[in-house]
């Protein structure tokens, strides 16, 4: 990797003796604290779905930070850009979002179990404001700290090593959660998170980044909304037609895997009755094929083109859902997650590079912006819509919706040449 030291890689790890080494070091070990609550946070919707809690309220986990990412994310764009020092941003407000699963923890405590799920679900919305501001600032703090030839590499390695912790804590809490008696199993395995919280913010806010210089001025516009909705016009009007035959096939793509993100726990809780340490094998096997999946990828892609790749990849996406609608055996379960998050990380790979490839280099953040909030509104409704439609005909009949939809996007790559074509980001329109 270009950003190590030759034949020194482990050395500039453990003892970095620049700025830039530590950064590297400081960005995979916020990944390690990040990866501990993400394991932990893997379990919520089980633990709502144990305190009996509605579809609807379930699928609200999924659609109330999707919602406050498309309504905000342009703004905090613009606030960021007027910010000197991004990390203090990232750091600072990171923290409290890891936070918030050790609040839930405490909940039952203080109030009966009743109205857990609601105090829940109204402490993940106010986190949805600052969430939306760290995922912003994440894509800024990371291109500060890989530079502009490095990213596959320093992504590649954090998401790797992040994929592996959280595996390996959704094995342990899983095995946590059968031994201790409910609610307090949750209760420990939430307030435990904490220490991934401190360990990212320690190590986060220790990255150094050189002060941003903000824009001078800002050039007078019309009112917030106006102004946001004539940025996207814009985009639809000018942006390369690769690009919006990518973002179209995407968007119903992205509609059938946010249908089923709500779903898949509660057919493992409800129709499976899956154990908590069955749930923690399956989530493991999920997560833990990221550490060699993301290599393999890129080696795939490298021989078969990005196109190949990205229909490889979402048709076996396509599939996991309707595979898992057909069984109740916890070990196909298993065999199933872990082939679909091999297709995961393809998938990011390859995505990852249309959205780059098919924009103009110096128009970026518009087309960007516009693409994250198709993503956006597709993890809004649909999650809503698959848990109206497990009430109405079954959990099993919308995985079987959720698949199909996904199978949609994939004809739709198929159709429109999406990563065949020549792209669009030669020249700017």
């Amino acid at each position: 990797m270009q950003w190590l030291p030759r034949n020194d890689g482990v050395r500039s790890l453990l003892r970095p003796r620049t700025v830039a080494e530590r950064n590297v070091r400081n960005v995979l070990i916020d990944g390690v604290g990040v990866g501990i609550v993400a394991g932990v946070g893997s379990f919520l919707p089980i633990f709502l779905a144990r305190l009996g809690s509605s579809n609807l309220l379930i699928g609200l986990l999924t659609a109330l930070p999707a919602l406050t990412g498309a309504i905000l994310a342009v703004a905090v764009g613009r606030f960021l850009e007027g910010q000197r020092n991004v990390v203090r941003w990232y750091a600072g407000l990171r923290v409290w979002v890891l936070w918030s699963y050790a609040l839930f923890g405490l909940l039952p405590f203080v109030m009966p179990l009743t109205l857990v799920p609601w105090a829940v679900i109204v402490i993940w919305a106010i986190v949805t404001v600052p969430g939306t501001i760290v995922n912003v600032a994440f894509t800024v703090v990371m291109g500060g700290v890989a530079g502009p030839n490095n990213r596959f590499a320093v992504m590649s390695l954090r998401w790797s090593s992040l994929g592996v912790v959280t595996a390996l804590t959704v094995a342990l809490v899983g095995q946590i959660l059968d031994r201790i008696a409910f609610p307090l199993n949750y209760q420990l395995v939430f307030i435990g998170s904490f220490v991934g919280g401190l360990l990212s913010f320690f190590f986060s806010r220790s990255i150094s980044l050189p002060d941003q210089v903000p824009p001078t001025g800002t050039p007078p516009g019309r009112p917030g909304f106006a102004r946001w909705a004539s940025a996207l016009t814009t985009v639809v009007r000018t942006a390369p037609p690769t690009f919006l035959r990518f973002a179209a096939s995407a968007f119903v793509f992205r509609c059938g895997t946010a249908m089923a993100v709500p779903l898949l726990p509660l057919y493992w809780v409800r129709t499976v009755g899956a154990s908590d340490a069955w749930i923690g094998i399956i989530t493991t096997a999920n997560s833990g094929v990221l550490l060699v999946a993301y290599t393999i990828w890129a080696l795939v892609t490298k021989r078969f083109g990005v196109g190949n790749v990205l229909l490889a990849s979402s048709f076996g996406l396509a599939l996991y859902p309707l595979a898992a609608a057909s069984t109740t055996s916890v070990v196909l379960l298993t065999l199933f997650a872990g082939l679909s998050g091999f297709c995961t990380a393809g998938n990011d790979l390859v995505n990852f590079d249309l959205v780059l490839s098919n924009i103009p280099a110096d128009r970026q953040a518009g087309y960007v912006g516009f693409y994250q909030t198709l993503q956006n509104t597709a993890l809004f409704i649909m999650p809503l819509v698959g848990t109206v439609l497990a009430d109405n005909l079954g959990i099993s009949a919308g995985l079987v919706a959720a698949g199909l939809l996904r199978l949609g996007g994939v004809g739709l790559y198929l159709a429109l040449g999406v990563g065949r074509v020549p792209t669009g980001a030669a020249k700017a329109p």
